[in-house]
């Protein structure tokens, strides 16, 4: 809906949507902005402009309107014990990281902690009404202006006030009196200098109005009033009317200190140290003039490099001065505010990766270590973390929790961004040779790609400046997650499927057929069939006499795939489930809730489940890590894991209304993602592992018998994959492993006890037998590169060679090929060595070959008919496949390549 059509109408109704009974009993008078129309209200009959354009705009600065003065954490004790005092509930933030709604990554507003996604709906859950939280928000659309204006973040505190008109809550009046008396009771300010101003709301399908209100140019907070849905040509009042009432905790600690920037009472201590560590002669007044210049003029326009250039003008400074003075202050302010949205990001389970919302965090961790470089600064980024978290704990209590995993991780990344810097220096020497004018998508593509930061790529001269667009567009491709559309059907009328493996779980048992789709799905009213989710393959078993090979759930509605018939509709029917395979599956489930807690409890707390698959004999559990697994690490979970089953651990199952699990276990109870259901199933494996799912799970840990994780590997920046057997799949992996260490021990002639030594020892024995293999074929290579020469086939000005070759390998024909079309360069030299039931392709091309035929090129070709893949460069390519079937094809589409032939 467009905002200007809303906020239209809105406006030709002002008693209806706007006046409040403050506003009469104060004495407010609604008045229109005679510069851009806007209306809004106010008690000064002198004010003829709305915020916006008021002649004294930002002049707390130096001149605070109120009579207390609060920095960022005392603002808010401030704010909740107000609140707290009228009736609300203080609610600690929720995480900056957003587990329960799969469309976003990060939390970017307070009302966001109480919105669940219920199919295509949204539904508001709040623990408490009223309410007031210390939502701590990250937002990356503006990063260009963090540190610059004064004013922008890239994380901040929305002051969250929100209550559903009922009973316990209440509605416009009341908000706006509160608010009013918060500022004027609170925190000092005369109500004269308080202006409402009218706008109004809309997203997700619904709008209402809203009040801003502002002193002295600089918008406080934010009411806003949800009370419709639909859109302006038919719309209706919600069932579930909510106040959404924002408020900037840094903006209020600004308005009372009158500090040049809301960041030098915001950073506690850390700004301070910076600039004395660093030795930045500051002038108060100036830096106070400075600021307030830049913030007027970013009403009139949104280019930083202009609204500096008008600032540094109106203050009279010059470019030495501002390169001396407010460039590094600048940059001190992009340091403390980066460092802080990373420890409020790390410590809430997110990684700095080049996957998802990981790319805005590594992303503002490489700005913060290109400006510390910029400068030559030597900040010990650890004693920077120490002062934000000792300046934050009183307010945040958990981030003293996460200390040292956040030093850990930005250790790491800044480890990744130093090694990363020659790559970085390669590609900019260049761009700078190439001469072209990059355009934003350029940028996203070097970023992406390559790691390269705009910022490095302005400081090395390429780009002029960093286009304003560069950050949103950004933000926007890596703010939130898309999710894959299922396969839809029409199940109108169809009731609710009575999911019996919640409950007895009979693995027999008899069930009405209500529908047949597509002549291959079955809907019954009852099953026991656990449908695939979470991660969690389906049951397989009979339907009548019809065999159950997919079970999928769509809404509460299950399907039954069947294959060699479907039963009829209406029919009473027997029903049978595949026990061993529930029991291999339900074992698998168990284990991947140990695994990864045993992983979050080696590893760090960074550790989440990012996905996970589990089967009859095989599972697999993605989680967020850092780096590769060690051995020792892998070793580590391992022992944490068998531990955890020789316990014998009860698994506890009960239900839980969505919002109480939420708040007495936390949101690590989404590992498996989100839950869409209001009734929440929690699975407890007592004071090791607590977590919402779906999935079957066994009583005690001890049914799971033994854990053995069989591979590790980084499958994507961070992101390790563990494939994972337990059980009786586990016995028989560890017998299997057994029984080749047995095999391996009598072709060596050895014992288990010496196995290493003499595994050594043949290994040395083979790399002699390798070297005197390369010496002997150095010395007949030169006749075998004649004898191929004179055995090619001629082909115009071409010669052809090939061979398939079951005897000697790549080891023999690299170097065969290499000399033989240095002797004869218009010859094309193709070997297929066929070893282990694969098929490896080297190929050669001579350089007058070469514009008949390229290596990389044949083989890319030539491996696609071998089942497989391949390329190279003109002279020289190599790849192969496994189908062995395919061995004279092979050698044909090398012929008809060379000659053109198709």
């Amino acid at each position: 809906m467009d905002k200007d059509q809303i906020l239209a109408k809105f406006s030709t109704e002002p008693d209806r949507y706007y006046k409040v009974e403050l506003f009469e009993k104060e004495g407010f008078r609604r008045k229109s902005c005679v510069k851009c129309k806007r209306f809004f209200w106010t008690l000064d009959d002198g004010i003829i402009l709305c915020p916006d354009h008021i002649e004294n705009s930002y002049s707390f600065i130096g001149e605070p309107p109120t009579n207390k003065r609060f920095d960022y954490t005392q603002a808010w004790k401030e704010v909740e014990s107000f609140f707290v005092q009228n009736n609300h509930k203080s609610v600690g933030r929720y995480p900056v990281v957003c587990r329960w709604r799969d469309d976003l990554y990060f939390t970017i507003a307070s009302i966001v902690d109480f919105q669940r996604v219920m199919g295509s709906k949204v539904v508001f859950e709040f623990p408490a009404n009223p309410l007031i939280v210390p939502q701590t928000c990250l937002r990356f659309k503006d990063i260009e202006n963090v540190g610059v204006t004064g004013r922008h973040f890239s994380s901040f505190c929305m002051i969250g006030q929100h209550s559903i008109p009922n009973a316990q809550g209440y509605w416009k009046d009341k908000c706006v009196e509160l608010d009013f008396k918060l500022l004027t009771e609170r925190f000092g300010i005369n109500k004269k200098e308080i202006v409402f101003v009218e706008d109004v709301w809309a997203g997700g399908g619904s709008f209402g109005s809203s009040l801003e209100y502002f002193v002295r140019g600089l918008e406080l907070g934010n009411a806003v009033f949800t009370e419709f849905q639909g859109d302006l040509t038919n719309y209706s009042i919600l069932d579930q009317k909510i106040i959404d009432m924002g408020a900037g905790l840094e903006r209020f600690a600004w308005v009372t200190m009158g500090t040049p920037t809301a960041y030098d009472c915001c950073f506690g201590p850390i700004t301070n140290y910076m600039t004395s560590k660093i030795g930045i002669d500051i002038d108060s007044s100036i830096i106070s003039k400075y600021f307030m210049a830049v913030a007027k003029s970013l009403s009139e326009s949104d280019d930083m490099g202009l609204v500096r250039k008008n600032a540094a003008k109106i203050t009279g400074l010059d470019d030495s001065k501002l390169d001396k003075m407010i460039s590094p202050l600048e940059g001190v302010y992009t340091v403390a505010d980066h460092l802080r949205t990373l420890i409020f990001a790390i410590s809430d389970g997110a990684l700095p990766s080049n996957v998802g919302g990981g790319y805005n965090l590594r992303m503002i961790l490489r700005r913060t270590l290109a400006t510390i470089d910029r400068f030559g600064w030597n900040f010990d980024l650890n004693d920077l973390i120490d002062l934000h978290i000792d300046y934050l704990k009183s307010t945040y209590p958990e981030l003293e929790h996460t200390r040292n995993d956040v030093k850990t991780i930005i250790e790491i990344e800044k480890n990744r961004y130093i090694e990363s810097k020659v790559r970085m220096k390669n590609m900019a020497s260049t761009l700078k040779t190439q001469n072209k004018k990059l355009s934003v998508d350029d940028l996203i593509r070097l970023y992406e790609s390559d790691g390269i930061t705009p910022d490095f790529l302005k400081e090395s001269q390429i780009i002029p400046e960093i286009p304003s667009t560069f950050y949103e567009r950004l933000a926007d491709l890596h703010q939130s997650e898309k999710t894959e559309k299922k396969e839809e059907f029409n199940l109108d009328g169809i009731p609710d499927t009575d999911l019996l493996y919640y409950k007895n779980d009979p693995h027999e048992f008899e069930a009405k057929v209500l529908k047949i789709i597509n002549n291959k799905f079955v809907v019954l009213d009852k099953t026991s069939f656990y449908a695939r989710g979470g991660g969690q393959e389906p049951d397989h078993g009979k339907i009548a006499q019809f065999d159950v090979i997919d079970v999928s759930k769509h809404g509460n509605i299950v399907l039954h795939e069947t294959s060699g018939g479907v039963p009829k509709e209406g029919a009473v029917i027997k029903c049978n489930i595949d026990s061993m395979r529930r029991y291999g599956i339900t074992r698998n489930h168990t284990s991947t809730h140990v695994l990864n807690a045993s992983a979050r409890n080696t590893l760090g707390l960074w550790v989440w489940q990012h996905s996970a698959f589990k089967d009859e004999d095989y599972a697999r559990l993605d989680i967020t890590h850092h780096s590769n697994l060690t051995d020792e690490d892998i070793t580590k979970i391992e022992d944490l894991a068998n531990t955890t089953i020789r316990k014998d651990i009860p698994v506890l199952i009960n239900q839980f209304e969505r919002g109480q699990a939420e708040q007495e276990y936390g949101f690590r109870i989404y590992q498996g993602g989100v839950v869409p259901v209001k009734l929440v199933r929690i699975v407890n494996i007592e004071g090791f592992d607590v977590e919402a799912c779906g999935g079957t799970h066994v009583q005690k840990t001890g049914e799971l018998g033994l854990i053995k994780i069989t591979k590790a590997e980084r499958i994507q920046d961070g992101v390790v994959r563990l494939e994972f057997v337990s059980g009786q799949s586990a016995l028989k992996y560890t017998q299997s492993q057994d029984r080749k260490i047995t095999h391996l021990v009598k072709s060596l002639g050895s014992s288990k006890e010496k196995l290493l030594e003499s595994f050594d020892r043949a290994m040395k024995d083979s790399e002699d037998a390798k070297k005197k293999s390369r010496q002997l074929i150095k010395r007949t290579s030169e006749t075998s590169a004649k004898q191929a020469i004179s055995q090619a086939k001629n082909i115009g000005k071409i010669k052809l060679y090939t061979i398939a070759d079951e005897e000697l390998d790549e080891e023999f024909h690299i170097p065969v090929g290499e000399l033989a079309t240095k002797m004869d360069q218009s010859l094309i030299y193709c070997a297929l060595v066929i070893k282990n039931e694969t098929i490896k392709i080297i190929a050669f091309c001579g350089t007058d070959a070469i514009s008949t035929s390229k290596a990389g090129d044949l083989v890319k070709q030539v491996s696609k008919v071998l089942g497989g893949s391949g390329g190279g460069k003109d002279t020289f390519g190599q790849g192969g496949g496994k189908d062995l079937s395919k061995i004279k094809d092979a050698l044909s589409t090398i012929e008809n390549l060379v000659t053109g032939e198709k």
